[in-house]
């Protein structure tokens, strides 16, 4: 079993480093995948309201057998339910057949709602009678941050945002650690398309590994908090062996070097779906 190492975020709750992610695993799908990450080994989970799958995530927790102590769970509210913030946990705890999860996003700002303090309002009084563990933002840049940090009352535990070798959000990512917001990497390998690169690939030959591992091992090392996806069960397990991959500090900053500002999701500053 590979050792993940833990973040301690803000509040003393510690998370997996390295989770699973089911983004875009088809509701029919979603069971036997997690199963399979946690069959591999991965104790943190990362879902959400709008991937339409809590469901599978709740029932692969529940056939595990795995203590419930001992793994840690994300989910996420849906953009069209901000302004009823409190309905939508609820019902994304049904659906994952949980007494609680271990953290709790919103998924996207949607300035246009202007609508994300009054929701992450809700989310505190959620944190406050103990139904998630920690609470945190999603896709938020600088603006939003700022926002929500002069509006007072409890900090961030994490700002769960697009990060891969080809688009790193350093101001962002800066700014969340500054106040103590831990930063956790969703598409880490750019959905595939930083896995090409000639300066990844030459990387993983040097050390017989795969470049999602090596791409993977370069986020663990900056400290991220990453959520890799894969259907195929030998891939979730290399993955996971990104653990154990050390780079040393020249390859490191080669991968930091690659910065090119390519976006692969939406931008946060537009972003205006509903997720409904």
């Amino acid at each position: 079993m590979v050792t993940v190492p833990t973040i301690g975020l803000n509040n003393g709750v510690a998370i997996p480093q390295l989770g699973f992610g089911v983004f875009q695993v088809p509701p029919a799908e979603t069971q036997q995948a997690v199963e399979a990450a946690l069959e591999a080994g991965y104790r943190h989970i990362d879902t959400a309201a709008a991937y339409r799958n809590e469901s599978g995530v709740g029932a692969a927790i529940r056939s595990s057998g795995i203590a419930r102590e001992d793994l840690f769970i994300t989910t996420k509210l849906r953009n069209g339910e901000q302004a009823d913030a409190r309905r939508a946990f609820d019902n994304s705890l049904h659906e994952l057949g949980l007494d609680f999860v271990d953290l709790y996003l919103i998924h996207w700002p949607v300035p246009s709602q202007n609508l994300y303090v009054k929701a992450w309002q809700a989310l505190e009084e959620i944190y406050t009678e103990g139904l998630s563990r920690a609470i945190g933002v999603s896709n938020f840049l600088a603006e939003h941050l700022q926002t929500l940090l002069a509006a007072g009352g409890t900090v961030p535990a994490v700002n769960q945002i697009e990060i891969h070798p080809t688009f790193q959000q350093r101001d962002v990512a800066a700014l969340s650690r500054r106040h103590g917001i831990a930063v956790e990497a969703y598409s880490p390998l750019g959905q595939g398309a930083d896995l090409e690169s000639r300066t990844v690939t030459a990387i993983a030959a040097k050390y017989l590994a795969t470049p999602a591992q090596v791409v993977l091992a370069w986020h663990l090392a900056n400290g991220n908090i990453v959520i890799p996806k894969s259907a195929n069960p030998d891939r979730m397990a290399k993955n996971l062996a990104a653990a154990r991959l050390t780079l040393d500090p020249e390859d490191l900053a080669a991968i930091t070097a690659l910065d090119a500002g390519d976006r692969v999701g939406a931008d946060p500053a537009t972003a205006a779906f509903t997720q409904l």
